[in-house]
């Protein structure tokens, strides 16, 4: 490290001794311009945190994210809903990030960044202060090694959780291709346009690969008729598809894999379904002689100069209605773009097919854009109780597969909900902190109330199956 870093920062006294640091390097790494700090709290994995993720790695050639523990977002800020475990899973997850760094300091130190060899620190336009008022990148401010990116806008961990206490339905999307193309949406047209030129925008971006600057998934809208929520079957007739975003099609030798879901509050449940998911592949490929220096590896580097890997990830987002007519209540939490957004940055997928079917039906997976997948994976979630099985087709084909139970099975938009209404005072407390609007008590009562009749209606048909 260089410079009179104990001027700049009192902390100093507080740093990590050799073998103590959270992470390795445990040794200080050479700084560089060219790796970018950025750090927060990343509380709820919303697309928010992967936009200022996205515009930061943008900015450089690594991107080094810092996550503050539980204890020090209580001490400066409120509570978290997601613990630090599942937060650091939210931010390993996303494409643009090299490495997290857990327990980084709530008010950014010049000696961390500095140890893990990063010059410039990121954070959007929003001031955050600490418990005491204060800027908490105060210190880089003052060493000029601050660089300010866009904060995207209608987004946020508060918003989230107003919405869950509020029992609010506003957000929904009726029809993502209507609204992309200005033709649904609040507004006169002329702001439908304008919003619908932004989401398109965004999901554009969110197309790149991990350096944030060059073409990355694919991504579709499907669109699907006469078919009603509640069926259990899709119709026989094949619905269509149009390209979003062009981005990279699968490769020679790539098996395609299709997962579909609802992704509401995208979070460590998800994330690690996908995980496990492409470990599965990569366990198959190994089996299989994917990795052995063979004429087949030595054509793959000769097509893309790098190897890749065996398998082709497509993710379905569920529409919005679909997932309300289960669920109930206000579900999903997250309408339909902001899903898929999450969906869209995870470093686990190559595809989106935004409104995707609930039940994949034959037709449906023989005329997917890619052919017909090799596997349908499902993972030991239970957010969703339903009266038929989704997957009989893919079981007829002989393609399903199942992720077993993980770590995280249970975290889930339901799970989140409650862990809100559980401790439901201090979400309150730190709304009012925001200056948002308080939930109140017969809000709140009201939202408990809709989810004992959504559990009873899940019980019914449970019974009537």
């Amino acid at each position: 490290m260089t410079g009179d870093l104990s001027m700049a920062n009192p902390a100093v006294d507080d740093l990590p001794k050799p073998g103590e640091w959270p992470v390795d390097p445990q040794g200080d790494v050479a700084v560089s311009k060219d790796r970018i700090w950025i750090d927060g709290c990343f509380d709820f994995s919303h697309h928010g945190h992967a936009g200022a993720m996205l515009q930061a790695r943008r900015l450089g050639k690594e991107l080094v994210v810092g996550v503050h523990s539980d204890q020090d977002i209580l001490d400066n800020k409120g509570p978290t809903v997601m613990t630090l475990e599942e937060r650091v899973s939210a931010v390993d997850a996303c494409r643009w990030s090299t490495s997290s760094v857990p327990h980084a300091p709530y008010v950014t130190s010049l000696p961390w960044i500095s140890h893990y060899g990063c010059h410039y620190v990121v954070h959007g336009d929003d001031i955050t202060s600490d418990s005491s008022g204060e800027d908490c990148y105060r210190f880089v401010k003052a060493a000029n090694r601050f660089l300010v990116v866009k904060r995207t806008p209608g987004i946020s961990t508060t918003d989230l959780v107003g919405r869950m206490l509020l029992c609010t339905k506003n957000h929904f999307i009726k029809s993502l291709t209507r609204t992309l193309s200005g033709n649904d949406g609040p507004g006169n047209q002329e702001e439908r346009s304008s919003a619908a030129r932004e989401m398109g925008q965004r999901i554009r971006d969110y197309a790149s690969d991990e350096t944030g600057l060059q073409p990355g998934p694919l991504v579709l809208s499907y669109t699907e008729t006469g078919c009603a929520p509640e069926a259990s079957m899709a119709p026989p007739d094949v619905g269509t598809y149009a390209t979003i975003v062009d981005g990279v099609l699968p490769k020679s030798g790539q098996r395609i894999v299709y997962v579909d879901g609802g992704f509401d509050l995208f979070s460590s449940g998800h994330i690690e379904f996908l995980r496990q998911v492409v470990k599965a592949e990569e366990a198959l490929a190994r089996r299989t002689g994917w990795y052995d220096d063979n004429p087949a590896r030595k054509e793959r580097l000769a097509e893309s100069n790098n190897d890749y890997g065996p398998a082709y990830i497509v993710a379905g987002i569920h529409d919005d209605e679909v997932i309300n007519h289960w669920k109930g209540v206000n579900y999903p939490i997250m309408n339909i773009f902001e899903r898929g957004l999450c969906v869209l940055q995870c470093r686990y997928i190559n595809a989106v097919i935004f409104s995707a079917p609930f039940t994949p039906s034959k037709p449906y997976l023989t005329n997917l854009p890619f052919g017909t997948p090799n596997a349908v994976y499902h993972g030991p979630t239970t957010f969703i109780r339903l009266t038929f099985d989704p997957y009989v087709a893919a079981k007829d084909m002989e393609i399903y597969q199942e992720i077993g139970k993980h770590e995280f099975q249970n975290v889930n938009a339901g799970e989140i909900v409650q862990r809100i209404l559980r401790s439901r005072q201090m979400y309150e407390d730190r709304q009012k902190k925001k200056g948002e609007k308080a939930a109140g008590e017969e809000a709140v009562k009201r939202r408990e109330h809709m989810e004992k009749e959504a559990a009873a209606l899940e019980k019914e048909r449970a019974v009537n199956r």
